[in-house]
């Protein structure tokens, strides 16, 4: 796999954990959804991973976090997808 289709990886895990985060509907995740959204949208835009791989590090923090509090809520695979693309 070459860095492009990682970053592309990337950007779709952070898509992701977005929704995720969206579907908890806890003002608490509010700034790092809205982040994960900018850097979404800045990486689509001109290509550069770097917004994505930190706020990507902090998502996979919160999801970890969110799934204890809410085990019912998403999916494991969300956070596997992250921690495979950020590792």
């Amino acid at each position: 796999m070459n860095a492009m289709e990682k970053y592309e990886e990337l950007r779709n895990a952070c898509e992701q954990a977005s929704h995720a985060f969206q579907k908890l509907n806890d003002p608490k995740y509010n700034e790092i959804r809205e982040k994960l959204d900018f850097c979404v949208g800045s990486y689509d835009y001109d290509k550069n991973p770097s917004g994505l791989i930190a706020y990507g590090k902090m998502a996979l923090a919160g999801l970890r976090e969110a799934k204890t509090r809410y085990p019912r809520k998403f999916n494991k695979k969300i956070i596997d997808n992250l921690e495979k693309v950020l590792s």
